[in-house]
């Protein structure tokens, strides 16, 4: 009968990193890690790409606000996940403090009754779901080069392996025993121990050379009689060394590369989607912005209506109006009452979906700054006061005269409207995610030079050394120490030819990269047009935005002239109540349309800025607006 204990502790790291055990094979330690590495692969490649480095933070905050809001505004929550991940409670399978660094950061909370767009864009950066993804995308992006790299780094392993063995079989006489060098016990058992301890590395180099070595040291002791020991000492190193196949270093570093681009991409779609989010914010604020001034328009006209049916009471009772005349004031004016309901629902959903995008609960009370209504207002008079006067004024030529349409010009153009050429040189020179397409070509080149080295032989040297001796056994318990002796080491080497006769496999990958290569650069091409179709549209939307604007700030001064002088005409009899009517509506129509205008006006500024690469945004999401007069082409 034999029984065996064996005690094996695996990936032990070498002695010299033995102080440092604890903390780094801890979970918070390798997350320290993970987060340190994947920061420095981020800023080099914000360096490389951008030019500049920027902190990416995807530490879960200790408090948000969001949080913030639930809490002190007593808002209805389900439970602990409704507040954030460091609020879960502590359970068998989570430990907070285990898993994540502890946090004083707070969240303050700013006064949400009045924000204006500025203080959106704040907000959304800091409390958004969807900017916090694209986060978390870019630094996984940075976790995956990081992985990537580690084959191409240095790699330390450990072993330490603790044998107990006792032997309770016999032999059929003492000197089978005796022959086999071992010494039994009073009781038959011959009972040994083991130690072996075991450090290697292993290192693969960017031209495709693999290295790899170990020590082994051995102690065996017989526990029995006489218990002789023995030290055993052996070390063993190999090399592999690619001649054809893989002996390039572009070929043999490929994937590190590939991986590097991927997160330099990321990069790329992390810097773009900060600034079409913030465009989107911005969209979204302007229009709950106009549907707020539709409901005060809305309100306004509701007043009028009122007081228009007021008054045609006060006619019809005095014999000056027919009362159907007065029932027509008070259809208007029961009409105008629901539109005031409606838009009042419109702008409180419209502001509800808006808290969605910021990253807030919809039962979150907020409101609109009213000076961002004051801003939009003096973006028309800067563009009316510039424009031309359209023949309203002045010498009105004859009723048949022929009419000369004159197209919209750049007279009152805006800052923005800038030369179509010139736009588009500038969103070819700025756009990221077109220079990402076209760093996927140079991709796709890689692809066919890598594909095209398999083609060749392989033709590989192999070396090998191995000096010492192994002690591992009870039967080398009496023999003498080994030590590391270069003199009785053996070497040995071998070359390795596989001839290109069969490559049908790596014959198709290769004509696929070519396949790949063709539509890369298709598609890069399909993109820079794309590109330049967005900036033209852009252009032609901000010019027909800004005609809008023109027209409708006329159709407001003449609106609110014809409502006077119809008033005037009615209380001195030479109007009826419907024209009163139509001309309200008629203003209020105008106001809405004014505003909206305005909003396309200035959303369309955004989108420009966008689509031409130009519009900086920082990481608290604040803007930077492009001044054509301090850029250069």
């Amino acid at each position: 009968m034999r029984t065996m204990l064996r005690i094996v502790t695996a990936s032990l790291v070498p002695m010299a990193l033995s102080a440092c055990l604890s903390g780094c094979l801890s979970a918070s330690g390798h997350r320290r890690k993970a987060d340190e590495r994947a920061r420095h692969a981020i800023e080099a490649a914000q360096k490389r790409g951008l030019g500049r480095k920027e902190a990416v933070d995807v530490e879960s905050p200790a408090d948000t606000l969001r949080r913030r809001l639930l809490i002190d505004r007593k808002l209805p929550h389900r439970g602990a996940a409704s507040l954030g991940v460091r609020d879960l409670p502590d359970s068998e399978y989570w430990k907070a403090g285990k898993h994540l660094d502890p946090s004083t950061a707070s969240a303050d909370l700013p006064a949400l009754e009045e924000i204006g767009l500025l203080d959106a864009l704040q907000i959304s950066a800091r409390n958004s779901r969807e900017y916090r993804e694209a986060k978390e995308k870019l630094f996984a992006a940075a976790l995956d080069l990081d992985l990537e790299g580690k084959e191409f780094q240095t790699t330390f392993s450990a072993m330490l392996e603790a044998e107990y063995k006792q032997d309770n079989s016999q032999s059929d006489s003492e000197d089978s025993a005796a022959e086999a060098g071992e010494t039994t016990s009073e009781d038959g058992s011959v009972n040994t121990t083991l130690q072996t301890g075991e450090i290697g590395i292993t290192r693969r180099f960017l031209n495709g050379i693999e290295l790899s070595g170990k020590i082994v040291v051995d102690l065996v002791r017989l526990l029995t009689q006489d218990t002789a020991s023995a030290l055993g000492l052996s070390a063993d190193a190999s090399i592999s060394i690619p001649l054809l196949r893989g002996a390039s270093r572009k070929v043999a570093a490929e994937p590190l590369k590939q991986a590097e681009q991927n997160l330099l991409y990321q990069v790329y779609a992390f810097e773009r989607f900060r600034r079409e989010f913030a465009v989107r914010v911005a969209e979204e604020y302007l229009g709950v912005l106009r549907e707020g001034q539709q409901v005060r328009n809305v309100e306004e006209n509701y007043k009028r209506l009122v007081a228009a049916a007021r008054r045609a009471r006060r006619l019809a009772d005095a014999g000056r109006l027919p009362e159907f005349q007065f029932d027509q004031a008070v259809q208007d004016e029961l009409r105008a009452r629901t539109r005031w309901v409606d838009a009042r629902q419109n702008y409180a959903s419209r502001l509800d979906g808006f808290k969605l995008v910021l990253g807030l609960p919809p039962d979150a009370g907020m409101g609109l700054d009213p000076a961002e209504v004051d801003r939009l207002r003096s973006l028309g008079d800067r563009l009316v006061g510039e424009g031309e006067d359209r023949g309203r004024k002045g010498t009105v030529p004859p009723a048949d005269a022929e009419v000369e349409l004159k197209p919209p010009g750049r007279t009152g153009a805006g800052p923005l409207e800038i030369d179509a050429d010139r736009a588009v040189r500038l969103a070819l020179d700025n756009r990221l995610d077109l220079r990402a397409a076209e760093e996927r070509v140079g991709d796709a080149q890689r692809k066919v030079m890598v594909a095209a080295d398999a083609l060749r032989a392989e033709l590989t040297l192999l070396g090998k050394a191995e000096i010492g001796e192994r002690r591992n056994s009870a039967s080398s318990a009496s023999k003498d120490d080994s030590a590391l002796d270069v003199g009785k080491g053996v070497f040995s080497s071998i070359l390795t030819v596989d001839l290109p006769l069969e490559r049908t496999a790596e014959r198709v990958a290769y004509r696929r990269s070519l396949l790949a290569l063709e539509k890369a650069v298709r598609d890069f091409q399909e993109f820079e047009d794309e590109i330049k179709l967005d900036v033209r549209g852009a252009l032609r939307d901000l010019m027909q935005a800004r005609e809008g604007v023109l027209v409708q700030l006329q159709a407001v001064a003449l609106a609110e002239k014809r409502v006077r002088s119809t008033d005037m005409f009615l209380q001195a009899g030479r109007a009826q109540v419907r024209d009163v009517l139509d001309s309200q509506e008629a203003l209020l129509n105008a106001q809405n349309a004014l505003t909206a205008a305005l909003v396309s006006y200035r959303a369309a500024e955004l989108r420009l800025q966008r689509d031409i690469g130009l519009l900086e945004v920082s990481r608290d999401g604040l803007w930077k607006e492009y001044n054509p007069e301090e850029g250069s082409e």
